[in-house]
Formats: structure tokens, sequence, C-alpha cells
């Protein structure tokens, strides 16, 4: 570890010795707390209440809402939002760039191939920028929220939208954990959470971890640090004010994966990396602000503002495999591997400002639930990108001019590298202001309807600094949307919702034209379920989603996209949750996806032609996760013993091929042991029987591989 890793860790886990000693409970959860507290003059504000949802049960809600709450992530050990994803199978992993952004597909659709997937952050967009991949530290629970509900959150994709629930500054109470782990590849990780009562009605909770790994891959070790606190104060009994930093750093090397000849994914160890370990590493960094204030006029009526800004920087060298076959020399001998050599700048800020009314109000015999929001925010995304790119075989080049890599005995540093040129130098400024209002109707005790509509407004501007293009254009478009529950009895209720979309494409093609904005069509039909006494719960959905005006990258000029028309998303999928008889706890999730171009196209990464009922590249056709656990009592001590098992289906790995990543089965072990009161030894272990499997794919030069069997095992306090 180094020095500044050292520090930083010692600085964490020394908060907790700082603390006053006694612990207070856990709390619950904050929007829980929210929705419970009494009504008329008494009510006192003792959490947050979440953007967009209302005062909701999830049953009465016309969509499928699945919750990955802190406990589920604790006890597995999750340290990353692309894991904690994995447990919710309509969630499917897609291009990382190099393992330096989250990336993923809802329900089959995956966005902008350009950008890092989007995500809100307590209802805020949060996801855009290149701030690397998200920690887990920090999130008290993380909400998969499906189908066509762009009628309230607007400007995202139709196959749904994560929501991360973060960790926030409990007014009065003092509490803390802290935990210091070691795993497989020399891992090392500390992480402290302390929630402190300063003074009266301001509470501060200071959250950060500090971590230092290698990898299985060659060459890859990872520094990674953040530190998240957050602030609230009880400006009265109904009011409350909470601010949140977002402050973290990673650095690593960047890792294109492997290659696979011919089908053979053996035609390297996964091991192998085929960059160079002298280009460095790529460093990511994201500072970021949220200040939010929630006023409760009375027991039916509630008013939440908030902004929120976040910077995010990106830099780095690499070089990758060329994937054009008429420049690419190992397509001719099966070793030589030509390459790129690629330099990034993105630097990326992102603003967001939005209100929210929320009330309950009656008309005659009907109950109104009404949601009354705006938002705007503005979104700069500045690309500095530079390449060199080996010439064409035509020319018959030398391997130093190839920039060429012997795949199977590497000799790194063999040829000076190349300087990249100018590739692209663009700034893209998105504006888009938008309003919306949701009424859901109690027709009887049985009936309950939802209408809603979402207005949007952009403005795209482009300004191209190598061609002097400067592009802009504007939209704007009413996305509607209506839905209905009706209870059968206590264990099931029926629903069904329609709902449209709207997303501005932010970027250009090659010569500077605005594409058209995409828009959707979604419907979904299903039932909510609550067994066994409601302590098992769930929902079976189906639906389907149209989208037309589809982007692609354009791997001739990356940076730029290119359009490839319209796409279908249908599918089954099966969420429950709960405790067992025996008490047992379990979880399920289950999804059938068949997701499919539906236009015939060229495709421009490659030369090979799209059809319409051609797969989109890495979306499985089934995916299932099972999750059990038990805590039970060892003499004195309590114990948590638990398993996981994913089975991920066969998916296309490249667009317009027949090229596909095959199945895998995934299990991990996880334990938890009281040793003495309050403190407890973890440990899990992954990939149990040491699966060869793949993450994602973007071609056959570019597959990312899957870890192989780890095990990690840590101490963790609490006070």
């Amino acid at each position: 570890m180094t020095k500044g890793a050292l520090i930083r860790t010692f600085l964490l886990a020394g908060i907790a010795g700082w603390c006053q000693p006694g612990r207070a409970a856990e709390p619950a959860d904050p929007v829980a707390e929210a929705e419970a507290a009494p009504g008329g003059d008494d009510i006192v504000i003792t959490g947050v209440r979440q953007a967009y949802r209302g005062d909701f049960q999830l049953r009465e809600i016309p969509q499928s809402i699945d919750v990955i709450d802190g406990t589920t992530l604790e006890r597995n050990n999750i340290l990353r939002l692309t894991d904690a994803l994995d447990l919710d199978a309509s969630v499917a992993r897609q291009n990382t760039l190099g393992g330096l952004w989250d990336a993923f597909a809802v329900r089959g659709f995956a966005g902008d191939e350009n950008l890092p997937s989007g995500f809100l952050v307590n209802g805020f967009n949060g996801g855009r920028g290149f701030g690397g991949q998200r920690d887990a530290a920090g999130i008290e629970r993380v909400e998969v929220l499906k189908g066509p509900a762009a009628a309230l959150f607007g400007r995202g994709e139709p196959g749904g939208t994560i929501n991360l629930v973060t960790k926030q500054a409990q007014i009065g109470e003092t509490f803390g954990t802290v935990s210091l782990q070691a795993g497989s590849f020399d891992r090392w990780r500390s992480d402290a959470d302390v929630n402190l009562a300063v003074a009266g009605p301001v509470s501060v909770r200071l959250i950060g971890y500090a971590e230092r790994s290698d990898s299985f891959r060659q060459f890859i070790r990872t520094h990674r640090w953040g530190f998240l606190p957050s602030v609230g104060v009880r400006l009265g009994e109904r009011t409350r004010l909470t601010y949140d930093l977002e402050k973290t750093r990673v650095a690593v090397p960047f890792d294109r994966g492997i290659v696979v000849l011919n089908g053979d994914f053996n035609t390297v160890p996964r091991t192998r990396y085929l960059g160079e370990p002298g280009d460095g590493d790529h460093v990511a960094r994201a500072t970021g602000h949220q200040l939010r204030l929630q006023h409760d006029f009375s027991d039916a009526w509630s008013l939440s503002l908030g902004a929120s800004y976040r910077e995010t920087l990106l830099t780095g060298t690499s070089s990758d495999p060329e994937l054009v076959a008429s420049r690419q020399k190992l397509f001719r001998d099966g070793r030589s591997l030509s390459r790129q050599r690629r330099s990034r700048l993105y630097d990326s800020d992102h603003f967001v400002l939005r209100a929210e009314l929320a009330g309950r109000f009656d008309t005659g015999a009907l109950t109104h639930r009404m949601l009354i929001g705006t938002d705007h925010d503005q979104f700069n995304n500045y690309q500095d990108f530079r390449r060199f790119r080996p010439p064409g075989l035509s020319s018959n080049p030398s391997d130093r001019a190839g920039y060429v890599l012997d795949i199977l005995n590497p000799a790194y540093g063999r040829f000076p590298a190349p300087v990249p040129a100018p590739q692209n130098d663009r700034l893209d400024v998105q504006r888009a202001t938008g309003g919306y209002v949701q009424d859901q109707i109690t027709l009887s005790d049985r009936l309950q309807l939802r209408v809603g509509a979402r207005y949007d407004s952009f403005l795209l501007r482009t300004d191209n600094r190598i061609t002097g293009i400067l592009s802009s254009r504007k939209a704007d478009r009413l996305s509607p949307q209506v839905g209905a529950v009706y209870e059968l009895g206590d264990a099931v209720s029926l629903y069904a919702t329609y709902g449209e979309g709207f997303r501005a494409n932010i970027g250009t093609d090659v010569s500077g034209a605005i594409f058209d904005p995409e828009t959707s069509k979604s419907v979904e039909g299903g039932a909510k379920l609550s067994l066994l006494g409601g302590a098992l719960t769930g929902t079976v959905a189906v639906f389907q989603m149209d989208k037309a005006n589809v982007l692609a990258s354009d791997t001739a000029n990356p940076g730029f996209s290119v359009a490839i028309g319209r796409a279908r998303s249908r599918g089954v999928e099966v969420d429950l949750g709960g405790t067992l008889p025996g008490d047992v706890d379990v979880r399920l999730s289950y999804a059938y996806v068949d997701a499919q171009a539906r236009s015939t196209v060229l495709d421009p990464n490659f030369s090979f032609q799209i059809r319409p009922g051609d797969p989109l590249i890495n979306i499985p056709d089934h995916t299932l996760n099972l999750m059990a656990s038990k805590r039970f009592m060892l003499g004195e001590r309590g114990v948590v013993l638990g398993a996981n098992a994913q089975y991920v289906g066969k998916r296309a790995g490249e667009t317009g091929t027949d090229f596909t990543l095959p199945s895998h089965t995934l299990v991990r072990l996880f334990t938890q042991v009281e040793l003495v009161k309050d403190t407890e030894l973890f440990a899990e272990i992954s990939n149990l029987f040491d699966e060869h499997w793949y993450a994602n794919s973007y071609s056959t030069l570019w597959v990312q591989p899957g870890t192989p069997r780890s095990a990690s095992v840590g101490l963790r306090s609490r006070f």
C-alpha cells in the first residue's frame, strides 16, 4: 500500500476513535421514516423523501421496481455499482471503456455508447461524466425503476432508470461502522461510516474509503479513494436541509481485455494484457455537490427543492487493438496484433435544479395523490481525443509501423510509442428543461388510475474545434403516461401501464450534423405479489418497448456517432424477495429479454449488415440471480451464512456477426460471524467454481474476461 493510501486508511479508521462511546441503533429506511411520521401539527421530519416517488407503497405503483438494500450489499461484500446491478436480472453489463465507467442496459436498451450509462443519485441526474466506476460506499440502497416512466423521470432510457439512494446524515444520532479487509490479488481496503450528532438540529455523516488492488490481469493495479460526507440540518419540525459531497479518484491502466480468433476463447490466456504497461494509468476524478431542502406543509402536502453540481475529469493514454480488418495483421498470421495508440482528456460538468410538490386531496369520493415537478439541467462535455492508427495492410507495413504486439510472446516496449494526432476536439453543451405532472386517483377500494405527462425542451450545441463547425439544435416533446392498478386481494394486485419517452442524442456525426432525438413507446403489464402474509413480495411483469433514432459509435471516427435506426425489446421478468419459513432470507430475479434491431442498415463499425431480428450486443436472452441467507446463533455468537448464484445466457459479442459470448454461472458464498459484541468477521468467495466467463464485448478483439475465483476476509466494528 502506498504512503498516501496508508495515511487515508488510518485517517478513516481513526474517525471512529474520536466519536462518543455507546452505540445507537442503525436508522431505519429514511423514506419509510418520513412516510411513517404522524400527521397534523405533530409531524416531524426524520428522514429524506425521494424524488418522483410520492406517498405510495410499492404494490400501488403501476411499474416494476426492484430494491437492492444496504444489507444485501454488505452481506455480499459488494464494492462496485456494476456488481450490485448483477443482482437484478433485467440489467446487463455493457462496454465499460476499459473499466473506466459504468455501462449497463436495462431491459435490453443501453443508451449512448460514447458516454457512461446515466443514473439518478437521490433523484438527480448524476451518472453522466467520467468519474470512474461508482463505488458502493455511501449507497443506502439501489432502486431499479423499470418500465415506461419517462413521463416522470424524463430524458432516460425506456428500459428503466437506476436511482442510487445515498446514506444521509441522521439528525440527533451517533453511530458508526469501520472495516478493514484483504482479498485476492493483493487487495486491501478500508471503509468508515460515522454519523455524529454535532449540536442540536445538526448532524454530520462522514463516509470514506481507500482501496489498493492488483488484478488477475497482468500489469493492472487499481488505486481508488473517496470521501462522501453528508450534513443534515433540521430547520424546524417540518423542514430539513441536506448537503452531500462527493470527492473520488480512481487510477488504473486502460484495459481492452483479450482477443478471440475463430471463436477460440483460449486464443490467449485470460490474464494476458495486450496494451502497453508504459502507458501508465488513466486517472478519473469526480467532485460533486447536492443541496436539498424538504418541507412538509402538513401530513398531506410536501415540497422538495434541490440543486446538484458535478465535475469530472478523465485523462490517460492507451494502446488498443485496431478493429478494422484491412489494418489488422492479426487476421493474417494469428499472432501479430496491430494497435492504435490513443490519448484522452474528457472533461465534463453537470448542473441540475429540480423542484417537486407532492400532495393528497379529495374530490368527492375520489382521492388524488399528485406530483407536480420541474427540473433543469446543463451538461457540458468536452473531449480532446487523439489517435495514432496503423496503416493499411495493402502497403505491407513493418511491425514498427503497425505498432504490433506478438500476442503469443509479447515483448512490451519493443517499439517507440507513436504520438497520437488530434482526432476530436469538441465541446458539447446540452441544456434541457422539463416539467411533469402525475395524478394517481383512487377510484374504489380496489382500483387506482394513474395519469401523467412530461414536457421536455432541449438545446444542443456542438463546437468542433478541429473542423470549425458549430452545430446547434432545439427540440421539444410531450411524453404521456397512463397506468392502472387493480387489487384482486391481499396477495395479488394487477397493473398495466403505457408510456412514451424522449431523449436528446448528444454529439454529432463526423460531418457535424446533430441527430434527431431518440423516442420510445413502452407498454408493461403484470402482477404485484404479497405472499406468506407479506413476508415474501415481488413482481411478475411482461413488457415491450420500441425505440427510434438509435445511435452507435462510429469506429472509424471515435467520439462520433452514426444512426442505426430502430430497435425493439420485449420480455418477461420475475422479482421476488423476503423471508421464507425457517427465517431464510431470499432474493430471486429472473428475466427473459428479446432485444433486437428492427431496421436494415450497414453497420458503421465493421461494415456488416444489420437486419431486423439481429440481437443487440451484450444482451443475454435468459438471466437468473438467486440468493439465500440465514442468520442464526452459534452459542452466544450471531452467524450469517449465505450463497448467491447468477446465470447469464449467451449473448451477441459483436454487432452484425454471429460472434457470441458463452453463457456462464457464477456462485458466491458469504458469511458474517460475531467475534465479540459489535465486532464481526466477514468473508466471501466469488466465482466459487472458477468459471471462465466474459463480462462484455465490443468485438472479437475487445473482449473483457471476468474475474476468476477470488476471496476476501475482513473485520467490521460497529458502535
